[in-house]
């Protein structure tokens, strides 16, 4: 089946508000921020994976999503000394 060149649209916006977005956090942090990104990444594509090419996300799927956003979590709001 062929695809409409038009899908390219909403992944190059995402991509440029990524960059924006991320040109917008304190440097000492951006990777940081970067790294959080990746889990949430790879949530969206499990939910691309779903919605866009109607393949539900199997159990293991799921449970690296979630190990993902566990580790993007401790990544983003651990604790830190001062």
């Amino acid at each position: 089946m062929e695809k409409s060149p038009l899908w390219l649209v909403p992944g190059l916006v995402s991509l440029v508000l990524f960059a924006w977005l991320l040109s917008l956090v304190d440097t000492d942090y951006a990777g940081r921020a970067y790294a959080a990104y990746g889990g949430v990444y790879i949530v969206m594509s499990l939910l691309w994976l779903w919605l866009v090419e109607q393949r539900a996300p199997d159990r293991w799927d799921l449970l690296g999503a979630g190990i993902c956003l566990v580790g993007a979590g401790v990544i983003l709001l651990g604790p830190r000394g001062a």
